[in-house]
């Protein structure tokens, strides 16, 4: 079939070409029509913070919509001056007249807010005091009248009792009076305290610095944080911006500026360029080298577009069409690469033109569907890890992947009969038909070179995977954005003047039995469960929000000691749930961004193990269906294991410990992009089968046709090293490309990608896995003789096909008619 539709491609080629035009055009148009907002917020339903914010949604809308910060400060280190500040003031009161921003809170105004709440509370002190010593002063008063009526009644008359009964009421009226005016005074200091307790409490919360040089204001937005679009992130930004006073600066954090990531910047131009002079040097033809490029040009534009028109029905993470980008460009230009190169050597040997097209399509190309299957069957495996977000971007991998490989078997067959005979150099074209130097190897590897191979690669892997014993998952924050950004200005500002935690506060929810007769009534329990909380060692400061409209829940914020990301900030997050419940059958609940990322961390940290050994099992069972073999499967597989633990090994030497942090812009080190070892396991898997198929199905053959399996081995590696060397080149170019992104996530992933593509094609592929087959010799190729009845025969490179097809006669376009002997296709 492959061969009659690379037959069909290059005699209609004007058509398919038009034809992908079209489908081009129709998916761009889609995605205008019907593509929506991208999310920045990794999220998973169902986590512990999922379910805190859906019941801040539902109860208490106040706290429930997305919030962001604005660190506002002089340029020049001085205090504001209070033109500024009341410009700040207005600044941020028109910014809560946003479409989108529900309210604002200026830093000033909320500093005087506390400033004069502690002036009431210690005049209401003061007056309380002066109020307890005039209720003392009359009480003494009052005790000295009661002793004068006992003395002068012990010495008067009987006959002066009744005026003496009168004198008494009076003092037990007095008395009772002072006892009420004690009563009130002690109920209202009852108030007094539990205020200057909760003052106290969120004292470590400030809005404006010490110096009077930074200032932190908030925004809040009408929807969660989720679903607030990029334009209500970019007007509040631009309306900030430009209504600055002079002297100020403003920088944004992450939760206002996180949209959506640059597809294609300088990086990945340079990595495309660094493709394309791969492609140049290997195939010596400017016009053979663009023919790949632009086959995965046209498939990424295709596959990426056709994925964000889902966007408006589905909610789709920001950079989930990233990955599909580095996918398609990647994929795309190696399996159009294979069939060329399949196409180049068949002219060579005297094909003709569209004979040549239709037989690589139909064994190259038949080898790219396989490889490709592999790539979709891997990365659409990322949907039973349950997690959502992470199997959409598994499916929008694989339509990227499936459109690169129909791309290649169709697309690729139509610019090459367009081409003709100008794929090849003219130097090569004038040796059409003769004779070649065989360079095949006839002697096998040397014993104790295959033992050296073997435990130098094994050192070298197990080295570099050492790190990956202390990775850590997590979701970056502002400090892992780069140095000129706003948002690391901002993280690290905010860090400087008021503390590492105020960048990740928690959200503290308190579920109470039964509901409270009003926010006043609130506030005992206020002040009891923030001291809880406030009693663990890595809380700094717990500020109570309100009461919901039910009056049975309570909110609070919570400032930890450290940053989001910190050991410390997990384990507290870990701590306060264990809490639950807590004396008065409270329950509580923790929700916030820091929460958040610990949430889906841990969660996609739980389903790594079944994920793996999904893929794991895939492998072993695809494998032995193409190679009809036992061990070599199996060394397949060790042999990705080993590759993909020396990726996450280098990963986390380099993003978590800073090693080489001046090359990949890693200035503050963190934990590793928690879904990146799942995308990882998936991607790489499907890259390194199709590293696995193109070579040792080439030691199959030579073994197949008589070799001993020792030669068979060299013989295979000859034959697909040059391809195979060149492939790995273009994706790791094309992965490379993305570690320069501007954007943390994107930068991590290219250089998993990149680090993984290097380490499993050249040290395990290239070298290790030769030279394991080497040692088994015979035995790699052993197969039960029941399971081999029972395989079907996957001719994965074709060989049926090309033995029905023998080399055709070749026409040369310079002198019609003057045909070369038909050869036979090596």
């Amino acid at each position: 079939m492959l061969y009659r539709l690379g037959r069909f491609s290059a005699r209609r080629a004007w058509a398919v070409l038009i034809t992908w035009l079209v489908i081009l055009g129709l998916s761009v148009t889609a995605y205008f029509v019907a593509g929506g907002a991208l999310s920045s917020q990794v999220t998973i339903p169902g986590t512990e913070t999922a379910k805190v914010t859906d019941q801040l949604a539902q109860r208490f809308p106040v706290a429930s919509g997305g919030t962001g910060t604005i660190v506002f400060h002089t340029a020049d280190g001085t205090p504001f001056t209070a033109e500024q500040q009341a410009a700040l003031g207005a600044l941020l009161t028109s910014t809560g007249e946003l479409d989108g921003v529900s309210a604002t809170r200026d830093p000033f105004a909320t500093a005087q807010q506390i400033a004069a709440q502690t002036e009431q509370l210690t005049a209401g002190q003061q007056q309380i005091d002066a109020e307890r010593a005039k209720l003392d002063a009359g009480q003494a008063q009052l005790d000295a009248g009661r002793q004068q009526l006992e003395s002068a009644k012990a010495q008067a008359p009987p006959a002066a009792a009744a005026q003496f009964a009168a004198q008494e009421a009076q003092l037990a009226e007095q008395q009772a009076q002072l006892d009420a005016g004690r009563t009130q005074l002690d109920a209202e200091a009852a108030k007094l305290d539990v205020g200057r307790q909760l003052l106290e409490m969120s004292s470590g919360i400030r809005t404006v610095s010490e110096d009077n040089t930074t200032a932190v204001g908030a925004v809040v937005f009408t929807e969660a944080q989720m679903d607030v679009t990029p334009e209500t992130k970019e007007r509040v930004v631009d309306h900030v911006t430009d209504g600055v006073p002079a002297g100020v600066e403003a920088d944004f954090s992450n939760e206002i500026t996180q949209t959506v990531p640059q597809v294609f910047g300088v990086g990945e131009a340079v990595g495309l360029v660094v493709a394309a002079i791969t492609l140049i040097v290997m195939l010596g033809t400017l016009i053979a080298a663009a023919l790949p490029l632009i086959g995965a040009l046209v498939g990424v534009g295709v596959g990426v577009t056709v994925s964000l028109a889902m966007s408006g029905v589905i909610d789709m993470l920001s950079i989930t069409p990233v990955l599909g980008v580095m996918l398609g460009l990647a994929v795309g230009i190696d399996y159009s690469l294979f069939i060329l190169n399949r196409h180049r050597r068949q002219l060579l040997a005297g094909m003709d033109v569209h004979e040549s097209i239709g037989l690589a399509n139909g064994t190259s190309g038949n080898a790219v569907v396989f490889a490709g299957s592999t790539v979709l069957v891997a990365l659409l495996a990322l949907n039973v890890t349950g997690i959502g977000f992470l199997g959409l971007m598994g499916t929008v991998g694989a339509i990227c992947v499936a459109v690169a490989v129909i791309i290649a078997v169709t697309l690729t067959p139509a610019l090459l009969g367009l081409l003709g005979l100008r794929v090849l150099t003219r130097k090569a074209r004038a040796t059409i038909g003769q004779p070649h130097h065989d360079t095949t190897p006839t002697a096998p590897m040397g014993t104790g070179r295959a033992v050296l191979t073997v435990i130098a690669t094994l050192a070298v892997l197990v080295v570099v995977a050492i790190p990956a014993l202390s990775m850590r998952l997590g979701l970056p924050d502002g400090s892992s954005e780069s140095e000129d950004s706003t948002q690391y200005q901002a993280y690290t500002i905010t860090e400087r003047a008021f503390g590492a935690g105020v960048n990740g506060p928690l959200l503290v929810v308190a579920e109470l039995p039964a509901p409270v007769a009003n926010e006043e009534a609130a506030r005992p329990e206020q002040v009891r469960i923030g001291n809880l909380l406030l009693g663990h060692a890595d809380v700094t400061a717990v500020a109570p929000i309100g009461l919901s409209d039910d009056r049975q829940l309570l909110a609070f914020q919570v400032i930890p000691a450290e940053g989001p990301n910190s050991v410390s900030t997990g384990q507290l997050v870990r701590d306060l749930r264990a809490m639950s419940p807590i004396e008065g059958d409270v329950t509580l609940g923790v929700a916030g961004s820091a929460s958040g990322n610990i949430d889906v961390s841990e969660q996609l940290s739980d389903a790594l193990p079944l994920y793996l050994a999904v893929v794991v099992g895939l492998s072993l069972i695809i494998l032995i269906f193409v190679f009809r073999s036992i061990l070599v499967p199996l060394t397949a597989t060790l042999g990705f294991v080993l590759s993909l633990f020396a990726t996450f090994g280098g990963i986390t030497a380099i993003f978590q410990w800073g090693w080489l942090g001046a090359i990949f812009d890693v200035h503050d080190p963190g934990p590793i992009l928690s879904f990146l070892p799942t995308i990882l396991i998936g991607i790489l898997f499907g890259l390194a089968m199709d590293y696995q198929l193109f070579l040792v199905s080439g030691m199959r053959e030579a073994y197949a046709h008589g070799a001993p399996a020792r030669l068979a081995v060299r013989q295979g590696v000859h034959a697909g090293r040059v391809v195979v060397t060149a492939a790995a080149i273009i994706m790791i170019s094309v992965f490379g490309g993305f570690i320069f992104s501007h954007t943390t996530m994107i930068r991590s992933i290219g250089f998993g990608l990149a680090f993984g593509v290097l380490a499993d094609a050249f040290l395990v592929r290239m070298l290790l896995i030769p030279a394991v087959m080497h040692l088994l010799g015979r035995s790699a190729w052993w197969i039960p003789r029941w399971l081999d009845r029972l395989l079907p025969n996957v001719d994965v490179e074709g060989a049926a096909l090309e033995r029905r097809h023998p080399t055709a006669p070749h026409e040369t376009p310079e002198n019609t008619g003057h045909t070369t002997p038909a050869t036979t296709t090596p």
